[in-house]
C-alpha cells in the first residue's frame, strides 16, 4: 500500500481536482474547455520533456525557456522576411539544438556545473532574441500551410494535441525502452560506476542537453504557428512551468525519478489547475502561489536528485 501510494497518490491527487473542479467551476468539463487544457499544456509537455531529458542524465537545464524564445524569433523573423516556411522552422529547430550542445559543451568540456552555464547560455540566448527583434515582436498573416501545423485538426481533434501525444510516446519509449535511454539513466544514477561500466557518460550529458535544446526548438515552431507571432520572451512564463512539471512528475510512478510519464501528468494538472483557478474566479496571484507550493512540495521528495544535479562538477 506505500509503494501504491508512493507511485500513485499525485495522479490520484489531479483526478481529486478535475472531480472537484467539474462540480464547482463552471463549463470545466466542456469538450471545448477540455480540448483548450489540452491545447494550452502541450507546450509546456514539450519543453518539460526536455528538461527531464536533461535532468534524467543529472543535469540541470534553465535555459530552455529562453532558447525556445531565440529559436522563435528566428522562424518568425525569416518568415517575415519572405523565407520559405519548411527552412524557417528547420532554422528554429536547429536553433535549440545549437543551444543544447552548447550546453553540454560548457557542462562536459569546459567543466562548468550546469547550474551555472545554462544560465549563462539563458542569458545570451535572450539578448541574441532582442537583436534579432529590436525588441518589437514579428507578427503577419502567414503561410496557411504553416499555421495549420498547430491551428489545424484531424477528425476533430487539434493538430497541436496530436503533435504533443507523437512527441511524449516517442520520449517515452526512448528513455525506458532504447539502450541509449538506459545508459542515460544509469549515468544519472551513477556516472562514476557507470564510466568504470564502459558507458560513454560524458556523451549521455552531451545528449540530455541538446535533447533538451531540440524540444526548444520543437515547442518554438509550434508556438509561432499557434500565434502568428513571435517576441523575444514569448516562452519565459514555460520556465517554472516546466520545471514544476518535472519536479512534481518526479513524486509519481518512479518517485524521485525523472521520468517523462511523470513528466506528461505533471503538466496536465499544472494546466488543470491554472484552467480550474480561472473558471473558479480565483485572483491571479494565486496560481504563482499554487506553483510554489508544488515545486516546494516536490523537491520535498526528490531533493538529493537536485542537488546532484545542481551542484556536480
Amino acid at each position: 500500500m506505500k509503494e501504491l501510494i508512493a507511485r500513485y497518490g499525485t495522479p490520484l491527487t489531479g483526478v481529486l481536482i478535475v472531480i472537484l473542479l467539474m462540480i464547482f467551476a463552471p463549463n470545466f468539463a466542456s469538450i471545448g474547455n477540455s480540448l483548450s487544457i489540452l491545447k494550452q499544456a502541450s507546450f509546456l509537455i514539450i519543453l518539460s520533456i526536455g528538461f527531464t531529458f536533461a535532468l534524467i542524465t543529472s543535469e540541470l537545464d534553465l535555459s530552455f525557456a529562453n532558447i525556445c524564445s531565440l529559436a522563435a524569433v528566428i522562424v518568425g523573423g525569416l518568415i517575415y522576411a519572405g523565407i520559405a516556411w519548411p527552412l524557417a522552422a528547420f532554422a528554429g529547430i536547429l536553433v535549440g539544438l545549437v543551444g543544447g550542445m552548447m550546453n553540454g559543451f560548457l557542462v562536459t568540456t569546459l567543466k562548468v556545473p550546469s547550474l551555472i552555464a545554462t544560465l549563462g547560455t539563458s542569458s545570451i540566448a535572450t539578448g541574441l532574441a532582442f537583436m534579432v527583434t529590436g525588441g518589437v515582436a514579428f507578427v503577419g498573416r502567414w503561410d496557411r500551410t504553416f499555421l495549420s501545423i498547430s491551428r489545424g485538426n484531424l477528425y476533430g481533434v487539434p493538430n497541436l494535441i496530436l503533435i504533443t501525444i507523437a512527441i511524449a510516446l516517442l520520449a517515452w519509449f526512448y528513455s525506458t525502452r532504447t539502450k541509449r535511454g538506459l545508459h542515460m539513466l544509469i549515468t544519472g544514477e551513477a556516472d562514476d560506476a557507470a564510466h568504470r561500466a564502459g558507458i560513454a557518460t560524458i556523451k549521455m550529458k552531451r545528449l540530455g542537453l541538446s535533447l533538451s535544446g531540440l524540444a526548444a526548438g520543437l515547442a518554438a515552431v509550434l508556438l509561432v504557428s499557434n500565434l502568428s507571432s513571435a517576441s523575444p520572451q514569448m516562452a519565459g512564463d514555460f520556465l517554472m512551468n516546466g520545471i514544476a512539471a518535472v519536479l512534481l512528475g518526479m513524486t509519481m510512478f518512479d518517485p524521485g525519478r525523472p521520468n517523462i510519464l511523470g513528466t506528461c501528468v505533471g503538466a496536465l494538472m499544472i494546466a488543470v489547475i491554472g484552467n480550474g483557478l480561472v473558471l473558479l474566479g480565483a485572483p491571479y496571484y494565486l496560481q504563482s502561489i499554487m506553483l510554489g507550493l508544488i515545486v516546494i512540495g516536490s523537491v520535498s521528495v526528490s531533493a538529493s536528485t537536485l542537488k546532484k544535479a545542481a551542484l556536480s562538477l
